[in-house]
């Protein structure tokens, strides 16, 4: 279906049409990297790849991370909305506004899918000033709105978005592009860097005035993984990371509540922590305890029943661990691997054809989804500090569901894509 939809007349204007099928397989190219970054494609790789089919196993596998997903925020949320309102009436709140989110992201995907990746790489640099502007927009009066003392959202009168989920995906496409684009300048230090520099330090600057500590720290990590996949100079990389982990360490040993939140961590069940900054993961690893290897069944968890806050957003892998047990918790995290195993996989095939944007920002959106499910993994069981960070595909809300989907649409495309350089390598 998604491959006939590319070549309805109604997405011309996309440029996904029949038409676009006919161009030369170097229309949608990007400059060419050196030749160490793609060395051919073997034929191995051919036989290997599955030429005649849309990649189903992918499209299958997102499907059943957001079915899950809205499966265990219903279950993690029923306890809120009863809190609220006793009677009951309110108890599928959170089901309906997810399952909404999901149905405008499913569409949003297919137009996404429809736009061949050329068009995304002239669009790069338009999306990532458009998203600068809605980082702006946030703090306007009127049009930003405030919660939880952070200023994190921006309303557009029919929906609410939060602009830093859509950062996400357009760092990807401007690095991407940028590191296409300064191809011959990649390997030399000051001209790669200082460009990226200051485009990367307005949005640290903005997100960080939110403030977004947990946003700004997989924005500038999938940014670092994008250029350093793009062929920067490794003593500059290195550098890179060096100095952002000494500016991190200063968000937090400067800021009195991170500091007390970072190193309560080490010691949740401390009174003094447990009852304080540690209350969220000294909860989230009860619950996952107790949840043993096949947890206490769905819809039984206790944690849930106010005691473990955001249940069915930051925490709500520590609800999968209580109510399905280790085995739910390990199925999920196979899960993701495999997405993100996957999308690598199709970005090394598309450097490998030199359709090098394309596979640069396959991978870049694999590092993104990988790097998150990392941290807020992390963050459940103890390993990471606490960071307000969601489980893609799967947590409750409606630009990360809108923008997780979207970027997916992009890999299946970029695929597709492949696969059609395949055939003609075949022919």
């Amino acid at each position: 279906m998604l491959n006939r939809l590319a070549a309805l007349p109604g997405f011309a204007w996309l440029g996904g049409g029949a038409a676009d099928a006919r161009k030369p397989a170097t229309a949608a190219r990007g400059r060419r990297a050196p030749a160490a970054a793609s060395r051919g494609l073997t034929q191995r790789t051919l036989a290997n790849s599955n030429v005649q089919r849309f990649d189903e196993a992918l499209l299958w596998m997102t499907a059943l991370l957001l079915g899950l997903g809205l499966v265990m925020v219903y279950s993690a949320s029923i306890a809120l909305m009863e809190k609220r309102d006793p009677s009951g009436d309110a108890s599928t709140f959170y089901l309906i506004r997810q399952s909404v989110a999901i149905c405008v992201a499913l569409v949003a995907g297919l137009f996404a899918y429809a736009v061949p990746p050329a068009r995304w790489q002239r669009l790069a640099r338009p999306l990532f000033f458009g998203g600068v502007l809605l980082l702006i927009l946030v703090f306007v009066p009127g049009i930003g709105k405030r919660a939880g003392g952070a200023y994190r959202w921006v309303s557009l009168g029919v929906a609410t978005v939060q602009p830093t989920e859509l950062m996400k995906l357009f760092v990807v496409l401007y690095v991407a592009d940028y590191a296409v684009r300064k191809q011959a300048l990649m390997p030399h230090l000051w001209r790669a860097f200082v460009p990226m520099a200051i485009a990367l330090s307005v949005v640290g600057m903005l997100i960080m005035r939110q403030p977004d500590l947990g946003a700004l720290i997989v924005i500038l990590l999938v940014a670092m993984g994008v250029l350093f996949l793009g062929g920067m100079n490794p003593r500059l990389f290195f550098g890179m990371a060096a100095f952002l982990g000494f500016v991190f360490a200063a968000f937090i040993l400067l800021v009195p509540f991170r500091r007390a939140r970072f190193f309560s961590y080490l010691d949740p069940f401390a009174r003094a922590n447990a009852e304080g900054s540690s209350y969220q993961l000294t909860h989230s690893l009860m619950a996952i305890g107790k949840g043993e290897w096949l947890g206490s069944g769905l819809g039984a968890g206790v944690a849930k029943l106010n005691f473990l806050p955001e249940p069915h957003t930051d925490f709500l892998f520590a609800t999968i661990g209580e109510e399905l047990g280790m085995v739910g918790m390990l199925v999920v995290i196979l899960m993701f691997f495999w997405v993100v195993r996957r999308c690598f996989e199709i970005g090394r095939q598309a450097i490998a054809f030199e359709e090098f944007f394309n596979g640069l920002v396959a991978q870049g959106i694999g590092l993104w989804i990988g790097l998150q499910v990392f941290i807020n993994l992390g963050v459940n069981l103890g390993l990471l500090p606490t960071k307000g960070l969601t489980l893609p595909f799967m947590s409750f809300g409606g630009t990360a569901i809108l923008m997780n989907c979207v970027a997916m649409a992009i890999v299946l495309r970029i695929d597709v894509e492949n696969r059609r350089l395949m055939r003609g390598k075949m022919a």
